[in-house]
């Protein structure tokens, strides 16, 4: 099995640091290399580094503006930063450090010292990802949690928002399911939660749409520059995917199996100035349309300008 190799970016304005450093490093390391501060940057956010080794003292952008740079944008803050720098007073390191290093090194540097700080701070740094990991997941059923959810629908919100694109949201109840876990059992109804959620991180395809659990048998699937008319479609779909999973459920009064109701809307951020919880009104309240209309059915709203079909259609 190939392992892949962490990836690092060199910033330093001397080639031959940059080569140094390169050479002490070795064949461990994929290497990235940059000889200013705007091109750190950019290449901070396309190549994503697991770590930057950046020299403070560079012509136009020094290290430290880089760094706070690096810490102010949402997409680099997370890239761990070791200062390696000839500026030896404790009042430098301290300033490193303050302003969102991990890490400083004078020069001239030993380098079995850098090559350990590296290694160290890079399995750290593999140690948070994986707690991080951990946290925005759902303990049950493996998949996004609400907090993730709620992270990513401010997130998604914001860029359609600047975007003008539109954005579409399903909330999904699995039916009758107090009398499920009341007839099965919790620990039955915790298998058919787990067989669900599977069903639904299945069912959607796209890397920018999101399957979270919402809280007890409602889960929910953020869609970003979507239209009502295709957002329908993979609601539908999944509506018959769980179906499709012919789990019984003779108590259940929308029929012999286990079933959802989904509720979904589809507006455009730019026209609203409410925020995300517009979205989640609108959905939840459609939710209730399809339970109230029998369950296990599809209810819709959307914005004229947002596609099909017109607010308030329930399937």
């Amino acid at each position: 099995m190939t392992v892949e190799k962490h990836r690092i970016l060199i910033v330093d304005d001397a080639a031959t640091n940059i080569e140094i450093l390169n050479e002490v490093l070795g064949a461990e390391y994929d290497s990235l290399f940059a000889m200013d501060g705007v091109t750190a940057l950019r290449l901070a956010v396309e190549q994503e580094p697991d770590l930057i080794l950046l020299d403070v003292v560079m012509p136009g952008l020094d290290g430290h503006e880089v760094c706070r740079r690096l810490k102010a944008d949402p997409r680099t803050k997370g890239i761990p930063v070791i200062f390696i720098s000839g500026l030896s007073d404790e009042s430098d390191e301290a300033k490193g450090l303050e302003i969102g290093a991990i890490d400083y090194i004078t020069k001239p540097f030993s380098p079995p010292i850098v090559r350990a700080r590296v290694r160290n701070h890079l399995q750290l740094k593999r140690y948070q990802d994986m707690l991080e990991r951990l946290l925005v997941l759902d303990g049950l059923t493996g998949i996004a949690n609400r907090r993730r959810f709620d992270e990513a629908l401010e997130h998604e919100w914001l860029r359609s928002r600047r975007q003008g694109t539109t954005m579409s949201l399903i909330i999904i109840d699995v039916d009758c399911f107090k009398l499920y876990n009341d007839n099965y059992g919790h620990a039955a109804g915790d298998e058919c939660l787990k067989r669900v959620a599977n069903v639904l991180a299945e069912g959607v395809h796209r890397p920018s749409d999101l399957v979270a659990r919402y809280g007890g048998e409602e889960f929910v699937v953020i869609m970003p520059e979507t239209d009502a008319a295709g957002a329908i479609v993979i609601a539908e779909t999944l509506r018959r995917s769980v179906l499709a999973m012919a789990q019984p459920h003779a108590f259940s009064t929308a029929g012999t199996v286990v079933s959802v109701s989904i509720g979904g809307a589809t507006i455009i951020p730019a026209h609203h100035t409410q925020g995300a919880e517009e979205l989640v009104k609108l959905a939840d309240t459609r939710l209730y349309e399809a339970k109230n209309a029998g369950r296990n059915r599809v209810a819709w709203a959307a914005q004229p300008d947002a596609g099909t079909p017109p607010v308030g259609e329930v399937f």
